[in-house]
């Protein structure tokens, strides 16, 4: 690992300052899980690291009076997990983090740095391959091993984005807090991430002197329900291979008024499939709807040589989710 100079600071406006303007040379550290397995392969080699953990007022986790919430950007996953009003107000995100990662990482883990994350794909993470997204002229995946590669929004990067939180708090019309400088914005949090068609160096929209303060989530309203499915190569704690969030509402006749539904593991962002709401609302949940929906859910995916068998799995972890929230 490269060496570096580790600066303590207590404010948002410090943090902002001091990560400055030029890219890779200062980042921002904050549970760390992901950042320092990066720097210990040499995909990044910052000369700063700026310690967040101190800022004080961004480890709450906060109701409204409306019953919304608001996380700050250093509650660790651990903490929103062990949290029963989450868990039930908000089984989607619950459901996600039980399945993200093992214990040791969830007491560790910051639910900014969870959304921030950079992906796994095994070429990026190799320091020895100068692949598209670390600047090179190639994407390694398209004629490479591509068996864990995305299916949806691809292209000219394969990346998929690694969260399980991500998809559950898109799919809950969550927004993040962003402080930069002077100014501070709320984003939609499906806004937030882009794919690599859009930059292919970046996943989401922060600038170098940017940082999440807080992730809010929007009270539920009544006839609410939400779930969380993932499949996994392993038994134990490991990445999608294709996930579905779903948050969808019915009436007292059981018919659908509102829904989001958004996978994971099959894209480099949570991928909205907006289409299948839409075959979804005024109708209620039956099996035939729900296979229909999934059908369309999936219908766009344009798979590499070694993952189409992601699309029946994506179709079929899609309807296990919509048939949790009947």
């Amino acid at each position: 690992m490269k060496s570096f100079e580790y600066v303590r600071v207590k404010s948002v406006a410090d943090a902002s300052r001091m990560l400055g303007s030029e890219r890779d040379e200062a980042k921002l550290l904050a549970g760390g899980t992901d950042l320092l397995g990066e720097m210990k392969d040499y995909i990044v080699t910052p000369s700063r690291l700026i310690a967040f953990r101190g800022v004080p007022n961004l480890d709450k986790i906060e109701w409204d009076d409306k019953g919304g919430l608001r996380l700050g950007a250093l509650v660790t996953l651990a903490r929103i997990q062990e949290d029963k009003r989450i868990r039930e107000k908000f089984a989607v995100l619950s459901e996600a983090i039980d399945l993200a990662a093992m214990p040791q990482i969830r007491n560790a883990a910051t639910i900014a740095g969870n959304l921030a994350q950079r992906p796994r794909c095994w070429y990026y993470r190799d320091e020895h391959t100068h692949c598209l997204k670390k600047g090179g002229d190639k994407c390694y995946a398209v004629n490479g091993e591509n068996q864990y590669h995305a299916i949806l929004g691809g292209g000219p990067c394969f990346i998929v984005h690694p969260s399980d939180p991500a998809p559950a708090l898109v799919a809950l019309g969550a927004s993040v807090v962003i402080a930069g400088g002077d100014r501070s914005r709320t984003v939609p949090l499906e806004e937030f991430f882009v794919l690599p068609s859009q930059n292919v160096r970046r996943e989401n929209i922060l600038e170098q002197n940017e940082v999440i303060t807080h992730v809010v989530i929007p009270a539920a309203t009544p006839g609410f329900r939400s779930a969380y499915v993932k499949e996994r190569e392993k038994d134990s704690y490991d990445w999608a291979l294709a996930a579905a969030a779903v948050a969808a509402t019915r009436d007292g006749s059981g018919n659908v008024t509102s829904c989001r539904i958004v996978l994971g593991g099959v894209a480099p962002k949570p991928w909205r499939a907006a289409e299948a709401e839409k075959a979804l609302v005024g109708k209620p949940l039956s099996e035939s709807a729900i296979k229909e929906a999934a059908k369309i859910a999936l219908a766009g995916a344009v798979p590499l040589d070694q993952n189409a068998y992601k699309v029946p799995l994506a179709t079929v972890v899609l309807e296990r989710a919509l048939r949790k929230v009947v």
